[in-house]
């Protein structure tokens, strides 16, 4: 009889995991400790107790106690960390090909959406480094794929926040469709997956996006003839500000690049986020929530971005990301010269006013997704056969559905001219 598949979750670890999780434990454990100070400190100011050296710390016994559970938690987290980067080190030497599980690759990706700029600030092994990947692997620059293996078509598929490149795929014995896989078969595109940190500012992975498209271009093993891009969610975000920042740079890659289609794209935000933000205004508006008001802004630079749909790094820079404010994005049309194409969802079976404002996909609203704004300005005008809505579907099914492939089929299909 076969013997049944492990139910193990530790078998989905990577060597660097546990070290990873043990910082995330230090920083927690010191986060809670703050937090029940703060609150702590509230009830003593409400009964005229001076504070201590901050307004959130308490003096005297009291401080001493929480100073020494602070101070305790870092020297534990660092001998820690350092006793598991040995045994990082060795695992690693043990079995240097093991490949990462789907489902570790999940649970990751979502850990970087949450907290990925504070992964990269405290240097956390679990942060998402941006690759550009073919059939699984990382590109190599030295050692690119062999010229029989890639066309001069190359598909740039970009996934949203909280997600990763294997999720566009469709797992064994799902039902589904794989847009790489459709346009590769029937369009001759080599699909070219990016994975990135989702939790960093939109302008930053735009940045560093921008910078390895560069390096495809110039290291690509045949003639190049154009690119493409389907982007999902947050991911066309992330394409237009690399656009602009490659553009900016004089770089050579937009030059090929022929078309964009958006999938789900908050080009103007989400809601969820700005009722994130009144959270925020809430439990901050007494001092006796106010140190809890720290919960809410552990989420990351990426999901505020989403906020209004940040993309460049005036729309941040210089702000305080978790005070309530209008939107003062820099404006930004869509590129010149690039065929644009935006297909939204909603799980509405028709469209209305309502449906379309406080429906949409479950996350993004038609008008978002469609670029639509109540000021002109802020308008990005998609030509109208460049705009297409599917009905009764969710946000996350724009990942593999076969309306999306045959909608994307349509679009990038050239037109055969007659003589």
């Amino acid at each position: 009889m076969a013997k049944p598949p492990s139910k193990n979750p530790l078998k989905h670890l990577q060597p660097s995991d546990l070290r990873g999780i043990a910082q995330l434990a230090t920083e927690a454990t010191a986060g809670v400790t703050r937090i029940a100070e703060g609150v702590h400190q509230s009830v003593w100011r409400t009964l005229g107790a001076p504070s201590g050296a901050t307004p959130n710390q308490t003096r005297g016994l009291t401080g001493l106690v929480y100073q020494s559970v602070q101070g305790v938690t870092q020297l534990v987290g660092k001998g820690v960390d350092a006793a598991l980067a040995g045994v990082q080190s060795l695992l690693a030497k043990g079995n240097p090909d093991r490949p990462a599980s789907p489902e570790r690759e999940a649970v990751v990706a979502a850990l970087n959406g949450v907290l990925g700029d504070r992964l990269v600030t405290s240097s956390n092994p679990l942060a998402t480094a941006m690759s550009l990947r073919h059939q699984g692997l990382a590109l190599d620059w030295q050692a690119m794929p062999p010229r029989t293996e890639v066309t001069g078509k190359v598909l740039i598929l970009i996934h949203g926040l909280c997600m990763n490149d294997l999720q566009w795929q469709v797992p064994a014995g799902g039902s589904g469709s794989d847009h790489g896989a459709a346009l590769a078969a029937t369009l001759d595109y080599t699909p070219i997956y990016v994975r990135y940190n989702t939790g960093r500012h939109t302008s930053q992975s735009g940045h560093e996006l921008a910078a390895q498209l560069e390096q495809l271009v110039m290291n690509w093993p045949v003639p190049l003839e154009e690119l493409t891009v389907v982007a999902h969610s947050m991911g066309g975000l992330v394409t237009r500000s690399a656009i602009h920042s490659a553009r900016q740079a004089g770089l050579r890659w937009p030059s090929t690049l022929k078309n964009i289609v958006f999938l789900g794209t908050p080009h103007h935000g989400a809601p969820l986020e700005r009722a994130g933000n009144w959270v925020d205004v809430i439990l901050g508006s007494t001092p006796y929530t106010a140190p809890f008001a720290k919960l809410g802004q552990l989420r990351s630079a990426g999901i505020t971005d989403l906020r209004y749909g940040h993309v460049l790094d005036a729309d941040w820079q210089g702000h305080d990301r978790f005070q309530r404010k209008p939107d003062s994005r820099q404006l930004l049309p869509l590129p010149e010269g690039i065929a644009c194409f935006t297909l939204a969802a909603t799980t509405a079976p028709q469209r209305g006013s309502l449906a379309d404002r406080l429906i949409g996909d479950g996350l993004v609203p038609l008008h978002s997704a469609l670029g639509q704004h109540d000021d002109p300005l802020r308008t990005l005008f998609f030509a109208k056969p460049n705009q297409s809505i599917a009905y009764r579907m969710n946000h996350l099914a724009l990942l593999n559905h076969p309306t999306v492939t045959q909608q994307l089929l349509k679009w990038l299909t050239p037109e055969v001219k007659s003589d």
